[in-house]
């Protein structure tokens, strides 16, 4: 462990607040987590994705020490030392908060009371458990429903109560596990800006989510996990440059003549690599978009079809998430 600790230091940036250190899983002759590196940021809010089945709450249980590993480790910042979580038990409760996918709330107790119980948990003096119950009841916007049972809150606020508990006792470290899955989308909008508040009162928050657009727009960082492995780490731009340097144009004409524009446009194939019809929408690949755009305007005017929609774009998340875990 002492090796391992030193090697983090030397390796591991100064904000690296966890590292997954050639981490193995297995349940039973299945293999799930094979051998995985992989560093957090302090103060960062990291997103882990994946198809059903590919590890990523395995992962997030494995965080907090409650799988042990078959090999490897699992180290968390504690001061200026690198500690494993299976060897610091009552450090890691202190320093981590945990929200499962399901509300782990008490039906029968009021949103209040359910903050006062968990805070009882971690034998909080009533003086803090009072002013942190009053803090996360403001920061989670369930100040009207403190009195609420539990039960009779929506899908939406029974996941920010839980959210809520499983902050109680002020943890650097919050992991969520799918912590919008089951939400209509206002709701799902709700819980992602709560998730931005939190991470900017200086919590660290690791979530795993299949919502990848979301996740797009939430995560500094991102690991996407496939055949028990990351295979692709970085920022969602990033993960976006490195899927492809092509932009994309989205066209859309009136006459939706797009056969027309196509042949036009084959005497620019050094500009426009690839093109392809979706949704009554014409849709070019190109490293040039600056340039690729006065050839597609000039060849509008060519073949006189009028203008509908335009709009530029890199491929999303969702594309490079379907590339990467189709060519694994």
């Amino acid at each position: 462990h002492e090796t391992i600790s030193k090697e983090v230091r030397m390796n591991a940036t100064k904000e690296a607040i966890i590292v997954l250190k050639d981490f193995r899983k297995e349940f039973g002759q299945k293999l799930v987590l094979d051998k995985l590196n992989l560093t957090i940021n302090q103060g960062e809010i990291f997103g882990i994705v994946g198809m059903s089945g590919s590890g990523k709450t395995t992962i997030l249980n494995s965080i907090i020490g409650f799988y042990q590993p078959e090999e490897g480790d699992i180290l968390f910042k504690d001061g200026n030392d690198y500690k494993s979580v299976y060897k610091h038990t009552l450090k890691v409760n202190s320093l981590f908060g945990f929200a499962c996918q399901q509300a782990s709330v008490y039906p029968r107790l009021t949103v209040e009371e359910n903050l006062d119980h968990f805070g009882s948990l971690y034998n909080l003096p009533r003086k803090q458990k009072y002013e942190s119950i009053q803090q996360l009841l403001k920061l989670t916007k369930l100040e009207d429903s403190r009195t609420r049972l539990a039960v009779n809150l929506s899908g939406g606020m029974q996941k920010q109560l839980s959210i809520a508990c499983a902050l109680i006792h002020s943890p650097k470290i919050l992991i969520l596990d799918e912590p919008t899955s089951d939400l209509d989308p206002m709701l799902r909008k709700q819980n992602w800006d709560l998730i931005k508040r939190i991470n900017e009162n200086g919590t660290t928050v690791i979530i795993a989510s299949h919502f990848l657009e979301e996740l797009e727009h939430t995560c500094h960082n991102m690991a996407i996990l496939h055949n028990a492995q990351i295979v692709a780490i970085g920022s969602p731009d990033e993960l976006k440059d490195n899927f492809s340097k092509n932009y994309q144009i989205h066209l859309e004409t009136e006459q939706a003549d797009y056969k027309q524009i196509i042949a036009s446009l084959k005497a620019y194939k050094n500009i426009i690599t690839n093109s392809e019809v979706q949704d009554n929408r014409l849709i070019l690949h190109t490293p040039k978009p600056d340039a690729a755009l006065h050839y597609v305007l000039h060849t509008l005017h060519v073949t006189k079809q009028k203008l509908a929609d335009l709009y530029v774009s890199k491929p999303s998340l969702n594309e490079v998430f379907a590339s990467l875990t189709q060519e694994k």
